[in-house]
């Protein structure tokens, strides 16, 4: 089978073989091995097929394929009139322009970039095999979040990554997945919404396993100072690297479980045949070479943007008035992933609620699984002292929203209701981050600093 993928690659670099006819010349075991996950089908509803016929009349072979390479990948996505965001974040970098449209740009462009990525680790899984593609998928799926992350981290900015990651997951479990169930459910009133629950019972396990170890450093802090147990003097900080590297572990046996020995639980429902509005996947529309050159290409136009919303997110803050933790836990995410959050919706709108979840649990899993512990292991050899303590407040909102989207999803079916509440829940705790970020004495007249004076002078 590698002897058959390295050939159409050669015929695709040289172009012996025309872009998009790969499919007919693949073994059917190669055009449906790759094992196509939610994560994948939900970005493919926003691609498009790309018309060549102005491309192929170039005469000179060489630049024909390149330009055939350059459309594919800029106009074979229906968020391609995002890219100019791009070169005008780079720009405004360069030029010193207001530090707040740098934000809002390079933030604008990871958009496309992020779906640009997912498409790439598809089409290298068509030559790779579905071991390999399915694990370049898991490291790549959230790529924007563990960049933006380590660039943070680089710069000493943890209470950045630690809002940044845990918006990441409230906005997967409570927006993408409310948002999706709520529309589907309106949509389809009078048909029933059922999907397989042993998908989402092993991603939301997962996701109580990682709430445990969120949750053992804020309470082995409060137990320690309250002087209830003895502890050393940085409890939080050893019991993290110990809980992330268990978290690493899972991540790993889950890994294995998904692409191994239960690939059946996690591979996509296909499309319908007569569906113009989704785009086939089952051909390979470029090459090998040119798909692993563009996502080493892609990766680092991401990294230069992440760095630019690292070094402007306070920039931003500040000329919004909008504080750092509401833009790192709500605008962030939104944004972020705005490509992977509207394929999960359109799939719910088609009554397809097993690839929604897939999308939906399966990132906010990928988060807490493996980029929270990685940011912690990474903090560590870098010297950083970064724990999974991430307070009260975002820790309970972290568990109470695993919690509700468990309850939701525990008996197979869904109903707008279910999707409503998730939905109405996000908005609560995107309020109480945006009150929670203004200054002092500006909330109905209200000093929040001097709530705990006001409670220890109730109890004298």
């Amino acid at each position: 089978m590698a002897s058959v993928g390295n050939n159409v690659a050669g015929g695709l670099e040289a172009g012996l073989i025309k872009p998009g006819s790969v499919g007919s010349g693949l073994s059917k075991e190669m055009r449906h091995g790759h094992g196509r996950t939610a994560h994948n089908m939900s970005s493919s509803s926003l691609r498009k097929k790309s018309d060549l016929t102005l491309v192929s009349k170039v005469r000179w072979e060489m630049l024909r394929n390149f330009l055939a390479n350059l459309q594919e990948i800029f106009l074979g996505t229906k968020l391609f009139v995002l890219f100019p965001a791009v070169p005008l974040a780079i720009v405004a970098q360069s030029f010193g322009l207001g530090r707040a449209w740098v934000f809002t740009l390079s933030l604008l462009g990871l958009t496309p970039l992020a779906e640009r990525v997912s498409f790439l680790t598809e089409q290298i899984a068509f030559y790779t095999g579905p071991t390999v593609g399915g694990l370049l998928n898991a490291t790549c799926g959230n790529a924007t979040e563990l960049i933006i992350a380590l660039f943070a981290l680089y710069k000493g900015k943890i209470d950045v990554v630690k809002f940044s990651l845990i918006g990441s997951i409230l906005s997967n479990l409570l927006l993408v997945l409310g948002t999706s169930l709520f529309c589907g459910g309106i949509i389809n009133l009078r048909k029933e919404q059922t999907f397989d629950r042993k998908q989402a019972d092993v991603n939301t396990s997962l996701l109580m396993l990682g709430a445990l170890c969120h949750m053992l450093p804020l309470m082995f802090r409060y137990a320690v100072s309250s002087g209830e147990h003895i502890g050393s003097s940085s409890p939080t900080l050893t019991l993290s690297r110990v809980c992330s590297i268990v978290m690493l572990v899972a991540y790993i046996a889950y890994l294995f479980f998904q692409l191994k020995t239960h690939r059946q639980l996690f591979e996509s429902q296909e499309e319908d045949e007569d569906n113009d509005d989704v785009v086939s996947e089952d051909e390979a529309v470029i090459g090998f070479p040119s798909a692993l050159a563009w996502l080493v290409g892609m990766t680092i136009v991401i990294a230069i943007l992440s760095e630019y919303v690292v070094g402007t997110i306070e920039a931003a803050s500040n000329s919004w008035g909008i504080s750092v933790s509401f833009i790192s836990i709500i605008l962030l995410p939104i944004v972020g992933n705005a490509a992977e959050h509207a394929g999960a919706i359109i799939f719910a709108l088609r009554n397809k609620l097993d690839i929604t979840l897939g999308v939906s649990l399966g990132s906010a899993t990928q988060i807490s699984m493996f980029v929270v512990p990685l940011s912690v292991i990474v903090a560590w050899i870098m010297g950083i002292q970064m724990d999974l303590d991430f307070r009260l407040l975002e820790t309970g909102a972290l568990v109470v929203s695993i919690l509700l989207t468990s309850f939701a999803l525990q008996d197979g079916s869904s109903h707008y209701l279910k999707g409503f509440v998730l939905l109405l829940s996000y908005i609560v705790i995107g309020a109480c981050f945006f009150v929670l970020g203004s200054p002092p004495g500006n909330g109905n007249g209200v000093n929040v600093n001097s709530i705990p004076a006001i409670f220890s002078t109730v109890e004298a």
